[in-house]
């Protein structure tokens, strides 16, 4: 079959799985094991597929404590958080199809790459992608274009391919590489700051996406 792009790129939180739950109450469980304040009315969907430095920053904890706002994260969401996650209604069905029209499929997520491993094998998931590819402890690759730039030298794709994600940090990371971008309704993302970024489609259903990837 003859297909728009070659390769398409997926971000995991709020694209593959449905991940909120487990990501919010691990963040507000750092905030109270590291006594510091956090409105129980906060709108938290916005740490949702940013760097988690970078969110912890966003909701005051001093840069002195970041790195342990982190490490006290993980402690619940590696052993609790990452559960709370369900996969998106439709979402293997897509990736089968676009599995057998050829397509290469990679994860490209700011969420630390065993952690991403760990869950798409958790759900079986796993099974559809060439790379699964996100980012490091140390701080090295840590922003989507890091994980985008790193999977296209390691896949060895040019141009030719399509970041899908829910956020404008996906698009803009695209963008930043050189690549095209699709945005996703069903995420955590709004529609508006979406389109903001410019992707070449925002798809409301999983048909819409698959119209989107493929051309049809």
């Amino acid at each position: 079959m003859h297909t728009k792009y070659r390769a398409a790129l997926f971000d995991l939180d709020g694209t593959l799985t449905q991940s909120g739950e487990g990501i919010m109450k691990s963040f507000r469980y750092a905030f109270e094991k590291m006594h510091l304040e956090l409105d129980d009315n906060a709108d938290l969907s916005v740490i949702i597929g940013p760097p988690l430095k970078g969110s912890f920053a966003l909701f005051g904890v001093p840069e002195d404590r970041l790195d342990e706002a982190v490490i006290t994260y993980r402690e619940r969401y590696n052993t609790i958080g990452k559960y709370e996650n369900t996969p998106y209604e439709g979402i293997e069905e897509l990736l089968r199809r676009l599995k057998e029209d050829g397509i290469s499929l990679y994860v490209a997520t700011s969420k630390p790459e065993p952690m991403a491993k760990d869950i798409l094998e958790h759900f079986s998931l796993d099974q559809y992608f060439d790379e699964i590819a996100g980012a490091t402890f140390d701080g090295s690759r840590d922003t989507k274009k890091d994980v985008i730039l790193y999977l296209m030298e390691k896949a060895g794709f040019n141009d030719n391919a399509v970041m899908v994600g829910d956020t404008e940090f996906d698009i803009i990371g695209a963008h930043e590489t050189g690549l095209d971008a699709i945005g996703v309704e069903w995420g955590y993302g709004t529609y508006e700051s979406m389109h903001n970024a410019k992707p070449i489609g925002i798809a409301a259903t999983m048909d819409e996406l698959y119209a989107l990837i493929t051309n049809e």
